[in-house]
């Protein structure tokens, strides 16, 4: 009798989270299931279409151009937030004056609001009155103002100012793993005679290799799923150059309408379109997860 009644104790306990996952969490994939099969407009009567928006979305050269745009800024995003937060984690992770500061400085954009930011450095890379602009002709570096946000190099912009955002986040996970490691591994090395190239690359990756894998996995999440910047600079212009998955599901979902144009929402749609980018990256999740534990393997 005890055990039943501690039974429904620890079931009591758990019937809030319970409630949330299934308010927020369930109930949402259920609806988005139900309403990809159909053309409803967020109002009115909705009209069960079959698969006719899956169909639509295979033809839907937009929405396949902001998957490769989607691919490009994960990428770049990637091969430049990783690396320059492992180098700022072993720099900082030193016996350095202000060491402290500096964490907290390199940290603080993770916690200010994404929109913030990327008005700040909207204003900054503007094509007219920006602040780099206006630098670089004063420099004689520029004869004439440079368009950041323009067709040819929007997308490098983007990719500078979401790396200026992540960078912190992981950087404080990189000087967790590098804590964590003994120091005897390093004493030892250099009684041996090794520099801190040969400690680096003998003793610090291997040992982070775990936690490298996690920080991975994680950035490559946060950078497929990213628009927010995005959607404050660019709107995805110019042309579509920006254009990402999660901004063009965004607009399906909650659609800004420009220069008097009408526009609809198209909760059926966009609700084909959202399983489909979220396969996408479960899908690429997946496939770095099964690399990642393939290489675990072989070393």
């Amino acid at each position: 009798m005890s055990q039943w009644k501690r039974l429904q104790e620890n079931s009591l306990l758990l019937l809030p989270s319970v409630i949330l996952t299934l308010a927020l969490g369930v109930y949402p994939l259920v609806w988005v299931l139900r309403y990809m099969f159909y053309d409803y407009p967020g109002y009115g009567q909705e009209v069960f279409v079959g698969l006719d928006n899956f169909a639509r979305l295979f033809r839907d050269q937009a929405f396949w151009a902001s998957v490769k745009n989607t691919f490009i800024f994960a990428g770049g995003k990637l091969v430049l937030t990783v690396p320059l937060s492992l180098l700022l984690a072993v720099i900082l992770n030193g016996k350095l004056r202000g060491r402290n500061l500096l964490r907290a400085v390199f940290f603080m954009p993770t916690v200010i609001s994404t929109a913030v930011i990327s008005v700040v450095f909207y204003l900054i890379f503007n094509s007219y009155n920006g602040m780099v602009n206006q630098l670089l002709m004063k420099y004689h570096i520029i004869g004439q103002p440079f368009e950041w946000l323009g067709p040819k190099h929007a997308m490098l912009t983007v990719i500078l100012v979401a790396t200026w955002g992540a960078i912190g986040n992981y950087m404080l996970l990189f000087l967790a793993g590098l804590q964590s490691i003994p120091k005897d591994l390093y004493e030892s090395a250099s009684i041996d005679g090794a520099g801190p190239v040969s400690r680096f690359r003998y003793i610090t990756l291997p040992m982070l290799g775990p936690v490298m894998q996690v920080i991975i996995m994680l950035a490559i999440i946060a950078a497929l799923k990213g628009y927010e910047s995005i959607m404050v600079m660019t709107e995805g212009g110019p042309i579509g150059k920006t254009e990402v998955m999660y901004l063009y599901l965004y607009k399906l979902l909650f659609p800004m309408a420009t220069s008097g144009t009408p526009v609809e929402q198209q909760f059926g749609y966009g609700s084909a379109v959202g399983f489909v980018t979220a396969l996408i990256v479960g899908g690429i999740t997946l496939i770095y997860h099964y690399m990642s534990k393939k290489m675990n393997k072989v070393y």
